[in-house]
């Protein structure tokens, strides 16, 4: 009886999708066009090697936080989420200010008069100065920690007003210049993927993030390696 309640479940779920996708509204706007492979480092360009050879890695609560999630034990729901890029190089330029480090809330709230509110459970990307672009491969992991490029006001804003579930950025991180933020992140089920790669290939709104990190156990907290793609409109 549970089997065949089961597969009239399903099949109505199957029917629901089908007509989902026949809907007058769904058209080809809504389908993504190309998919960014967004990890640096080998697993970007050789499919069989090893995932520790990725320099994209993903800084997950547990590493902030000990007993809060480890990158392992984040819902996969949370993995999958709405993708928007922010350009520190681009707020520069409509700030007038040269060699910006962080984005405030008024930048946040220009970039929403551009774009449009972010939309709710999102991964928020930041770009930052654009020298992930033109550095050899093997030189980017030398690079130094930085603080995650976003004031503290402004992260929380976004975390508790637009429920954004992570954050992504092109350089190595070092969250220890702001512990209380830290903690809340941690608090907060945020995680941040650093290392991460192309983000001038995206547009600022419109893709979907997958993010998938390693299962195994990593000796040291916060240098899970992940593998992370971006599907494009």
């Amino acid at each position: 009886m549970r089997i065949r309640s089961f597969i009239i479940a399903y099949a109505l779920v199957l029917a629901i999708l089908l007509f989902a996708d026949r809907r007058p509204g769904s058209t080809q706007q809504d389908r993504y066009s190309h998919v960014v492979d967004l990890t640096d480092g080998q697993t970007a360009t050789a499919p069989h090697a090893s995932a520790s050879e990725s320099r994209t890695h993903i800084i997950a609560p547990d590493a902030l936080i000990p007993g809060t999630w480890a990158a392992g034990q984040i819902p996969p729901e949370r993995l999958v989420a709405p993708l928007v890029v922010m350009d520190l190089n681009a707020i520069d330029k409509t700030a007038g200010v040269e060699g910006k480090s962080q984005i405030s809330l008024d930048d946040i709230a220009a970039w929403e008069s551009h774009h449009g509110m972010i939309p709710q459970g999102a991964v928020v990307a930041i770009r930052r100065a654009g020298e992930a672009d033109v550095l050899p491969a093997s030189d980017r992991s030398t690079r130094p920690r930085i603080p995650l490029p976003i004031a503290r006001d402004a992260a929380m804003f976004l975390i508790e007003a637009r429920y954004t579930i992570g954050f992504a950025v092109e350089t190595p991180v070092n969250l220890t210049s702001d512990r209380t933020l830290a903690q809340q992140l941690a608090l907060r089920g945020n995680y941040v993927v650093e290392g991460a790669a192309r983000f001038n290939s995206l547009p600022a709104t419109g893709s979907l993030i997958i993010i998938a990190p390693a299962k195994k156990t990593i000796k040291k907290p916060g240098e899970t390696p992940v593998r992370i793609l971006a599907m494009v409109r």
